[in-house]
């Protein structure tokens, strides 16, 4: 096996585990901020799947569908970013 497909497999497991560590928070959070958790979760899940394609493709652009599954993974993760700054800056 090529050394940059066990990397996206090690990347991958990381995903997987932000991704349940994310659902488990989400249990046990208040009720305004569950449901962009469990958005959180879902992407950081998707995007483990996006690496495991990866792995296997050898390319994150090809073919065509992954490199926008990975884009959308990424504006969520800036959206939860940029709500996450604007509750902060709140307090």
């Amino acid at each position: 096996m090529a050394l940059d497909a066990i990397f996206n497999l090690c990347e991958a497991a990381l995903w997987f585990i932000i991704s349940a560590v994310l659902l488990c928070l989400a249990v046990v959070r208040a009720r305004s901020t569950r449901q962009e958790t469990l958005l959180l979760a879902a992407a950081f899940g998707v995007f483990a799947l996006s690496d495991l394609i990866e792995a296997r493709t050898g390319a994150w652009w090809d073919p065509w569908w992954l490199l926008v599954m990975k884009a959308a993974c990424v504006l969520v993760f800036l959206r939860a970013f940029w709500h996450y700054r604007r509750r902060s800056q709140k307090r």
